[in-house]
């Protein structure tokens, strides 16, 4: 034991202990113990006068038998932590093999991997001996070195520190079972158990990342356990968490979909707002990184963080207010990750789904507005402001709605200038830095990308009509105009591109910038802008510029290429000027430089646009003889051969690649993106129309004819169908209509069944219930009273059913007189066919006594309502009876008169089922007469047609008015006589008697039978 307690001493001194070496001469020679100087004592020399060799030697000896003695502490080390019985014992040894690890990590990593290891497995319910371990494995594999290295070994020490951890880390994750160990090990709440299992997670991710994720991404709950961290209370488990999920998130799509699901985004903006957004500190930053790990090139993630309405909780981050200080560093570099945040959200290289509703989402919210208003605050750093500006082209880009807010946008300023002409005289203006301008020319672009409303705008403020001619105020186009003809390169380069952004694929602004003037010089007429673009271009070199000499003529030749491509208009005044096609031709044939290859190229291209778009409105310039100029002057292969410099310059790839103007020095600025697509595009087409002779010309003519004929047609048809399925649409519409009020009135007979089945139940349940009671009760004393049922009610309901039936009788009669009119109308009308004027009173007629004839019908329906009300009132003074039977029977059985009751009983059951079953008939009459109406109000509709088509034939019957006057006498007589049977006909209607009269009456019959009704209840109470 003694020596235990001697190694623990010595384990317990300081970490930089010193060897003090002697030299030659008696000096003291100080250097650390570090494995460093001991494995390159061969190469180390002191210079102390004299005698180095002997010094070197002296170091060799030394350091072989400190690392033989080291070596030998090391392994009594790692054998206490594999023999001793103690706790205490194997947690000293390990404590020492901590203070070792961070200067020897290869000794102990070689020699106490393995017993670590099994420490973390065997001693679990010692927490302090586990934190021993893993801190001593993460000291073995994290390559955090903090010694200080001199500046000449500092690359070497830090490749080897590389290597080392590297393979330390491979041996580690060898067996696979020692990271889900490390795993289950995270979810001990013990502070020296959890935070070094995290920081040797995390190390091992860093050394190898695409190995230790797979091992977790197939460990059963593995990422589910260090989600964990995030909700820790501790702040610095919780942060080195962050660090953890950063490196384990990167580079894997699986993963990050995982982490997302587990409700990242909720917990990593809790913490952002925690810590103060953008004010907050470098957790605030790790948070930002790790957001970008989730949702950048994740459509899955994209998705998920737009649904959970994340994007609105982005909002507070830039309110950063219109302050001139407290922009920090860590606050510009947090605000910075925040908005390439929101640009991974919107952009480009996203489907054009998800970027749209993102865009719509960060409008709803608000989140564009603070954008625009960080983008015209004062104060704002130039970083900030770039990154700014990018983000909100890319929020508004493709989006119609976000950019005509931005079109609203106004700067604070005296008077408020539109924030497009503000970023506009940013662009133009050569002093500002290099990278702000290519950011607002990307703003300029996604505002006009597939903004034909934005393009007009930009275009109609050079037309002479909307030029402000006081001068106070300066449009966009005034700007665009400026910077195209100044004497900076790239202000001119940036102009032209951004006009070009202002035809892209819109016919119509081509046709309008045609007609803007531009004023020269005094006394000299205006020039159109086409002109003076050609002027400026065939000028060359011979304007001192400042910056690229190629920039300004490349610029101008991709305005003029966008400008002509798809406009035969544009090409044919570019063609009236006859200096432009010598110019071309003259610069194409040249043999120029490297650096005039690319204007050869775009010359080329321009002579190529002007041919395959030319619709040979000049004779002089017709495709056939521009052809023929080009193979007499250049040559076809010649000409070819300089289309294809274009393609192949090294600086056209890159800027394929991604809308955004990004380059490393204006000089590179070369392409613009929308450009390269249309030179592929172009390219090809061009190159076969210089090949094709002049009947293939002729013949593709025809096609284009055809196509277009084609096209009228196919229009046509089109707007026939979209027409059909408006009716259809329609008619959809109306069935749905009947659809729904065929299943109400299924429903109302559905329920009226259900009733008159309830009804009928509980009939029979009362016949049960009276037969059962005719044998064990008896009636009255009274003769005159059969079942509670006075003689004098029988014989009311007797005679109001008699009156009933006549009623039903006389509306048949009725209804068969009015069947027959109706046939004798229907003659009468067909007779009157063969003349116009006779058709016109008949139809008259027939409508005013088809009207009369509806009023009618609909009286006789209200009568027979009424009626089938009084039957119904009957039944309930029939069901009332039968209550007042139940009520008022005597518990005194009286054998002799049980028979009488029953037969009476009996009688009157069956009266009320006649009463009943005549109820149903008058129901089915009024059905029929329901019928008869729609058939009469289908006959007035046909009617009405035969009287539409004979108004049409008006012109021919006119010609037989004169042979027909004798027919038409005889025909107002039958009209005469048809009149006198009508005025019959309705006073035999009138002579039909009242029905509400006569319910008035019956009611008031009625009446005192009930009161008489009470007055017998009331007299066998008292008995």
């Amino acid at each position: 034991m003694g020596d235990l307690h001697q190694l623990d001493a010595e384990e317990d001194k300081p970490d930089t202990q010193e060897c003090i070496l002697l030299g030659s001469k008696g000096t003291k020679l100080k250097g650390r113990q570090s494995k460093s100087m001991l494995l390159e004592a061969r190469r180390v020399v002191i210079f102390d006068g004299v005698g180095h060799e002997e010094t070197s030697g002296v170091l060799i000896r030394v350091g072989l038998v400190l690392i033989q003695v080291l070596a030998t502490r090391i392994q009594k080390l790692c054998d206490r932590v594999a023999s001793s019985t103690l706790l205490d014992d194997r947690r000293n040894a390990v404590r020492a093999l901590k203070s070792l690890s961070k200067k020897y990590r290869l000794e102990v990593g070689i020699q106490a991997m393995e017993h670590l290891i099994h420490v973390l497995q065997t001693d679990r319910s010692d927490s302090e001996i586990i934190g021993y371990a893993l801190d001593t494995l993460y000291n073995v594999i994290a390559n955090d070195d903090e010694e200080e290295v001199d500046d000449g070994e500092e690359e070497n020490s830090t490749r080897q520190s590389d290597d080392l951890g590297s393979q330390f880390t491979e041996i580690f994750i060898k067996q696979q079972e020692n990271v889900t160990l490390l795993l289950s090990l995270l979810e001990e709440f013990d502070f020296h158990v959890r935070w070094p299992g995290v920081k040797l997670l995390t190390s091992l991710l860093k050394q190898l990342g695409p190995q230790v994720q797979q091992i977790i991404l197939v460990s059963p709950m593995g990422v589910s356990r260090l989600m964990d961290l995030l909700a820790d209370s501790r702040e610095v488990i919780r942060n080195d968490g962050v660090l953890l999920l950063q490196a384990l998130t990167r580079s894997n799509g699986a993963i990050q979909k995982i982490v997302a699901f587990e409700n990242a985004f909720e917990r990593l903006l809790d913490i952002i707002t925690e810590e103060g957004n953008s004010d907050g500190g470098i957790v605030v930053e790790d948070c930002l990184i790790l957001l970008q790990n989730l949702l950048k090139n994740n459509n899955s993630n994209q998705n998920f963080f737009k649904e959970g309405s994340y994007i609105q909780r982005m909002k507070p981050w830039f309110e950063v207010g219109d302050e001139n200080s407290g922009w920090s560093a860590q606050k510009v570099t947090n605000l910075h990750l925040m908005l390439q945040l929101v640009r991974v959200l919107v952009s480009p290289n996203n489907p054009p789904g998800a970027t749209s509703s993102c865009q719509k989402a960060m409008f709803q919210c608000g989140l564009l507005q603070q954008l625009c208003t960080i983008l015209m605050a004062t104060g704002v750093p130039a970083d900030i402001l770039t990154e700014t500006i990018n983000t909100v082209s890319e929020v508004i880009r493709g989006s119609q709605i976000n950019q005509d807010y931005f079109a609203t946008v106004n700067a604070p300023s005296s008077p408020p200038r539109p924030a497009i002409v503000v970023l506009l005289m940013s662009m133009v203006n050569e002093r500002q830095p290099f990278v702000l301008r290519c950011a607002v020319l990307y703003c300029f672009q996604c505002f006009l990308y597939k903004n034909q409303k934005g393009q007009a705008e930009i275009v109609s403020t050079l037309l002479p009509s909307t030029i402000d001619a006081t001068g106070i105020s300066v449009s966009a186009g005034q700007l665009l105009c400026g910077g195209l003809f100044s004497t900076d390169s790239l202000s001119n380069w940036c102009a032209a591109v951004a006009l070009a952004h202002a035809l892209q694929e819109n016919a119509t602004q081509k046709e309008q910038l045609l007609r803007v003037q531009l004023a020269t010089s005094m006394g000299n007429p205006p020039v159109s802008l086409l002109q003076q673009c050609t002027n400026i271009l065939s000028q060359g070199d011979k304007i001192d510029r400042r910056g690229s000499k190629i920039q300004t003529r490349v610029g101008l030749l991709m305005l003029l290429c966008t400008w002509l491509s798809n406009c035969p208009i544009a090409v044919t005044h570019f063609l009236h000027n006859s200096a432009n096609v010598p110019f071309l031709t003259g610069q194409i044939a040249e043999n120029l430089g490297e650096e005039e290859q690319l204007v050869q190229g775009l010359c080329a291209l321009l002579l190529g646009i002007s041919i395959y778009f030319n619709d040979n409105s000049l004779e002089n310039y017709v495709k056939e003889k521009l052809k023929q100029l080009i193979e007499k002057r250049i040559g076809k292969e010649n000409f070819i051969e300089k289309l294809g410099f274009i393609s192949k310059h090294e600086l056209y790839s890159r800027a394929s690649q991604k809308p955004q103007p990004n380059f490393p020095s204006p000089e590179c600025m070369i392409f613009d993106h929308e450009f390269t697509k249309l030179v592929k595009e172009l390219e090809g087409v061009i190159t076969k129309a210089i090949y094709k002779s002049s009947e293939e010309d002729q013949k593709e003519e025809e096609v284009k004819k055809t196509l277009e004929q084609h096209d009228s047609i196919v229009s046509h048809y089109k707007n026939m169908i979209r027409e059909q399925d408006l009716q259809l649409d329609e008619l959809k519409q109306q069935v749905s209509t009947l659809k729904c009020q065929n299943e109400q009135l299924q429903t109302a007979v559905t329920q009226q069944v259900s009733q008159i089945q309830q009804h009928k139940d509980q009939y029979n349940l009362l016949k049960v219930q009276l037969g059962k009671e005719s044998q064990h009760q008896s009636s009255y004393s009274d003769g005159t009273q059969v079942n509670g049922i006075q003689p004098e009610e029988i014989g009311r309901l007797q005679e109001e059913i008699e009156e009933l039936k006549s009623n039903r009788e006389l509306l048949q009669s009725q209804l068969s007189e009015k069947d027959s009119l109706i046939e004798n109308l229907k003659a009468s009308k067909t007779s009157s066919e063969t003349n116009e004027q006779y058709s016109a009173i008949t139809s008259v007629g027939d409508s005013e006594e088809v009207a009369e004839l509806k009023q009618e019908l609909a009286t006789l329906k209200s009568q027979l309502n009424s009626q089938s009300a009084e039957i119904t009132s009957l039944q309930t003074e029939k069901q009332e009876l039968l209550q007042k039977t139940e009520a008022y029977a005597s518990p005194v059985l009286i054998s002799e008169e049980s028979e009488t009751t029953a037969a009476k009983t009996t009688d009157v059951e069956g009266r009320l089922s006649a009463l009943l079953q005549e109820t149903k008939e008058l129901k089915r009459e009024v059905q029929a007469l329901s019928a008869e109406k729609a058939a009469i109000e289908e006959q007035l509709a046909s009617s009405n047609c035969t009287i539409a088509i004979l108004h049409n034939e008006k012109k021919k019957l006119e010609g037989e008015m004169k042979d027909s006057k004798k027919e038409q006498d005889d025909l107002f007589m039958l009209l005469a006589d048809q009149d006198q049977k009508i005025l019959f006909l309705k006073k035999k209607l009138k002579e039909a008697g009242h029905p509400a009269e006569e319910e008035d009456e019956l009611e008031s019959v009625g009446q005192p039978d009930d009161d008489e009704d009470e007055e017998d209840v009331e007299q066998q109470d008292h008995s």
